[in-house]
Formats: C-alpha cells, sequence, structure tokens
C-alpha cells in the first residue's frame, strides 16, 4: 500500500488564514501556498496508507472528548537561533492545544511519536528564509491580532507535490463552558499598514 505523510492541525479560518499566508509568500516563503494556515497538532508524521483508516478513528475519539475554546492571536515570537522561524503567539487557547496534541499522539494510539521540541502552538508566518526577511517578519505582523471560536481540527496530507490537503474535519463534541464575558470571537483582526 505505501506510505503517507500527514498531519493534524486547526486550521486559522478565513478572513486570517488567507491573509497570513499571503504575508508568509510575501516574505519570501516559498513554502507559503503549500500550507494552510494552522496550529499544529502533529507535525508532518509518515504512516502507512492502511493505517488511516484507524487514525481517522483515534482522532475521531479524541474530538468527541474536546470541546469549542476560544482561539486568540497576538503578535510575533520566533524559535531563532535553535529553529529559522517566525510565529503569531497562540495567546488564548495554548492550554487546550496542549491538551489536544497529547490526545493526538497517546501512547496507546497509532500515531504515538516523540516531538523534535517541547510542543509550543503558533502560527508559521516565516520559515527558513533570509534573516532579513524573517526579521520583517517579526515587525510588521508585532501587532497582528485574531480571534475565533476553535469547534474542531482537521487532518491533513501532504501531496507528492509538496502540498498539504485537508482529508477531513474532526469537531468537538461537548458543549462549549458558558461565557467567561464579552465574546471575543467578535474581535477583529488588526494589521499595520505596511
Amino acid at each position: 500500500m505505501g506510505t503517507v505523510t500527514i498531519g493534524v492541525s486547526i486550521a486559522v479560518p478565513e478572513p486570517h488564514g488567507s491573509l497570513l499566508q499571503e504575508r508568509r509568500a510575501g516574505f519570501g516563503d516559498p513554502a507559503a501556498h503549500g500550507i494552510p494556515t494552522h496550529i499544529t497538532l502533529l507535525p508532518p508524521t509518515e504512516v502507512e496508507s492502511g493505517d488511516l483508516p484507524a487514525i481517522e478513528a483515534h482522532l475521531t475519539e479524541v474530538a468527541a472528548g474536546g470541546r469549542p475554546f476560544a482561539m486568540r492571536l497576538s503578535g510575533t515570537g520566533t524559535f531563532r537561533p535553535l529553529s529559522p522561524v517566525v510565529f503569531i503567539q497562540v495567546v488564548e487557547g495554548a492550554e487546550a492545544c496542549t491538551w489536544l496534541q497529547k490526545q493526538v499522539r497517546d501512547a496507546s494510539g497509532p500515531v504515538s511519536r516523540e516531538l523534535q521540541f517541547p510542543y509550543h502552538p503558533h502560527v508559521t508566518v516565516a520559515h527558513g528564509i533570509a534573516e532579513e526577511a524573517m526579521d520583517r517578519a517579526f515587525e510588521e505582523l508585532s501587532d497582528y491580532e485574531a480571534a475565533w471560536p476553535c469547534t474542531g481540527f482537521a487532518l491533513y496530507e501532504q501531496g507528492a507535490d509538496g502540498v498539504w490537503r485537508r482529508l477531513r474535519d474532526f469537531a468537538f463534541g461537548k458543549s462549549p463552558l458558558p461565557s467567561q464575558g464579552p465574546d471575543r470571537s467578535t474581535r477583529t483582526q488588526r494589521l499595520r499598514a505596511s
């Protein structure tokens, strides 16, 4: 049957996803148009294609145990010099993302794996490009903000052309907790004019 490369992520919804993807391309990142804007729960992982049904069943169970939560992005961060990445920070929803990725990679499941670095939820906006372009991404998106209610995650597969495509969505099974204040999901994103 062969192997496939999969990933599990929370998609950044529109209009935020396309805007950040275009900005990433504008900084000169050649991978920008092949990678939908996302928050990773399972990094690229090679699996047997015959294992996909078991993986989907596992992800269905993980989603059934989850509940919608508020997601908020604000400002930039970087993993440099350890890793050549500039990202948008997850300032609300990070704890839920951390819980989800642990469930996805659980040792009893079909995609158990160790991570190269400690898990840190983020949205990559520049990776492996010239330092000057990384600096520009860090500065130009420093006041970027976006918020939305996260209601699930998705399974992606990387094609032979290097493009990541969504295979299936997994919606959370539990009702959200009562609101703790004003609904931040209506907050609009801001982006400093460049």
